[in-house]
């Protein structure tokens, strides 16, 4: 008896660690803030050799993918990041774990990109453009998942014509011609209305609204 308790009790607690978003610094999230032309050089995104990673949990499980971008600018005056703006493809939208199985893969990647998620036919791209990059400092006691963080960036994200300024930690380098920026945080997805099965009280269909989100970006100038 006790050993069929234990086993319950490992179930369970593989479940709930099962809906938990990756481990990731959290993006905090506010109204759209102003946008101020960028100054100084402009660093192109490499399309190429740049992408979003993202990570969605269910109770059951998890799955993961990659977005590409179309397109990209990142200024900088006296090493400092003036401004910039992101293009996400998001009718690119892939899922990687399910590459064995074509149909489930097909049938999974159609529903994203459905009304009930992304509907990528009426909003085929997402935007995101910076309102601000300061030297990271964290606060008393908080604690970092991305260590060799160097900056905070503040940008607006719009998706299916919603936006929100998110800010969250990045490390950025900058080197003769070549920038990089890299950061992995969690958002909720509901903030931008897509809610589908965010309900926690529908244990059997949930699926949790926090979504991890990674960037690697190479610009050069």
């Amino acid at each position: 008896m006790k050993q069929f308790l234990s086993i319950l009790w490992l179930a369970a607690i593989g479940l709930y660690s099962c809906e938990q978003a990756p481990r990731a610094d959290k993006a905090t999230v506010s109204e759209a803030q102003a946008v101020q032309a960028g100054s100084g050089t402009a660093y192109l995104v490499d399309t190429s050799n740049s992408v979003v990673g993202w990570t969605g949990t269910k109770p059951t499980g998890k799955h993961h993918g990659t977005l590409d971008l179309t397109g990209g600018v990142i200024y900088v005056k006296d090493s400092v990041i003036t401004g910039g703006q992101f293009i996400i493809n998001m009718r690119s939208l892939q899922n990687i774990d399910l590459a064995a199985d074509t149909a489930m893969k097909n049938k999974f990647e159609s529903e994203l990109k459905g009304k009930l998620f992304f509907d990528t036919e009426q909003y085929p791209a997402a935007t995101f453009e910076i309102t601000g990059v300061k030297p990271f400092r964290p606060a008393p006691g908080e604690e970092i998942e991305l260590k060799d963080a160097t900056h905070t960036i503040f940008g607006n994200l719009t998706l299916k014509a919603v936006t929100k300024n998110i800010s969250f930690p990045a490390r950025i380098s900058i080197s003769g011609h070549e920038l990089n920026a890299a950061a992995n945080f969690n958002i909720d997805r509901t903030v931008w209305g897509i809610s589908y099965r965010a309900d926690k009280s529908v244990q059997d269909k949930l699926i949790n609204s926090q979504v991890n989100i990674r960037f690697q970006v190479k610009a050069t100038r």
